[in-house]
C-alpha cells in the first residue's frame, strides 16, 4: 500500500512515521535512493508537523486573547498544497 498523503495525516500519525523514518535513515540499512525517498518524506513530514502546531498555537492564542466585551481576532490559517 503506498504511503498515504502527508496533509491527510494527524499530527500523532505524522510523528510517529517521521520517527520510523528517523529509525530506518540512522540504521544506514538503507540503499541510497530509497534513503533518499524516505530523507525527501521525513523533511515532508517535518514540515507538515511544525505548520500543524504553528496552527494549533495560532487558535490557542485567539481563545486566550479573546475577551467577554472584546472582538474576535483574525485567524489566518496556511494551506499547504
Amino acid at each position: 500500500m503506498p504511503p498515504k498523503k502527508i496533509e491527510n495525516l494527524s499530527f500523532e500519525a505524522t510523528l510517529d512515521e517521521l520517527e520510523n523514518i528517523v529509525v530506518q535513515l540512522e540504521q544506514g540499512d538503507l540503499e541510497l535512493d530509497k534513503a533518499l525517498t524516505q530523507f525527501e518524506r521525513g523533511i515532508g513530514l517535518a514540515r507538515s508537523g511544525q505548520s500543524k502546531l504553528q496552527s494549533a498555537q495560532q487558535k490557542v492564542d485567539i481563545l486566550l486573547n479573546n475577551t467577554p466585551d472584546g472582538t474576535l481576532s483574525s485567524f489566518n490559517q496556511s494551506m499547504e498544497d
